[in-house]
């Protein structure tokens, strides 16, 4: 027996195929932008078949709230529309249009708020993060799904981009059609996983249930969630972090900035933490330093100062009063029963 002079790579050397990168079946199309374009884009998707791909992006981090700047749509008959909601601000045309369709979104409680505030509610939804969860996958973000449910890779690398920019890269077009391009394949493969689980009841529930809740009450306290405040102990202290949320809230919405870019959460712990007298040692606090011009120390100082001055009834205590049952991980300790069922 001769043998071969060429080595043959064994499978295991040579790896997995390549996933093959998802690229639009037609091309990027141009963002919508006028009201003469979007009556075409209504008409096309009205006049189209089947469920509706829908999906907003906001600029998180660099604007304050969470109003769309993009959204994508997509429809079997009518292809991918890219609407400019800062120029076509009012879309309850398009909302109308496909009001019978069900649409599809990933994790639509995220989108539905943007989407309501410029006409856009869905009497019928799917919502395939949640369809994820549900069918037991251990990592249900978009690209992910789209990955190991359907086999394509999405790009990555544009979802935290300032989407309010103006105008929009073409490769950052090209991310926003590619969310949608797959969205309705993958809700398909997910529902015929539900339906073969036993579960697709119980998704239709909770999509039904999303798609007739109002929008949610206003949060109590808002200020509780600054990252950090678990290290501050005292009521005084927490008065100082009340103090500063506020007044970076009421200048972040003047100047529609995210507020993390107007103070950082990390600075108002430690000024909560070192109570400074005046703006000098204010200024030797982190988040503090030489880039804070006067008038900003100054209007810090002055919610500081507020907080100093609280009468002790008028300070926030320092676990906020709770209606519901503690967060699970307390309940061996706080309720042996409940963790007993739960586990």
């Amino acid at each position: 027996m001769t043998e071969s002079t060429s080595e043959q790579p064994s499978p295991e050397a040579t790896g997995p195929a390549p996933v093959p990168l998802l690229t639009p079946r037609e091309g990027v199309p141009p963002v919508i932008g006028d009201e003469a374009a979007l009556a075409a884009a209504v008409e096309g998707l009205a006049a189209g078949s089947g469920p509706v791909a829908v999906d907003a992006e906001r600029a998180s981090g660099y604007r304050y709230g969470q109003r769309a700047y993009l959204v994508q749509l997509r429809r079997a008959g009518a292809g991918t529309s890219l609407i400019d909601p800062v120029a076509c601000p009012d879309l309850s045309a398009l909302g109308e249009a496909i009001a019978d369709a069900e649409w599809v979104l990933h994790a639509a409680t995220q989108d539905l708020p943007c989407l309501r505030d410029i006409g856009m509610r869905p009497t019928r939804l799917f919502d395939t993060e949640l369809a994820g969860r549900l069918a037991g996958f251990a990592r249900v973000g978009l690209g992910v799904m789209v990955e190991t449910v359907l086999g394509y890779s999405l790009e990555k690398g544009h979802s935290a981009v300032d989407w309010s920019s103006r105008p929009l890269p073409e490769p950052w077009l090209r991310y926003a059609a590619l969310d949608v391009e797959l969205l309705v394949d993958l809700r398909d493969a997910l529902e015929e996983e539900l339906r073969h689980q036993g579960k697709l009841e119980w998704a239709l529930e909770e999509f039904a249930a999303i798609a007739a809740a109002p929008p949610p009450p206003p949060r109590k306290d808002p200020w509780r969630r600054t990252s950090g405040v678990h290290k501050v102990r005292k009521r005084r202290q927490l008065g100082v972090v009340r103090e500063l949320w506020e007044a970076r809230d009421e200048t972040a919405r003047r100047r529609d900035l995210s507020p993390g870019k107007v103070l950082a959460d990390a600075a108002i712990v430690a000024a909560a933490q070192a109570l400074p007298r005046d703006t000098r040692a204010l200024a030797a606090l982190p988040g503090f330093g030489h880039r804070t011009n006067r008038r900003q120390l100054a209007q810090w100082q002055a919610a500081i100062d507020r907080a100093r001055e609280l009468p002790e009834e008028e300070l926030p205590q320092t676990a906020p009063q709770t209606q519901g049952p503690p967060p699970p991980r307390a309940w061996a300790e706080r309720d042996p029963a409940a963790a007993a069922r739960l586990t």
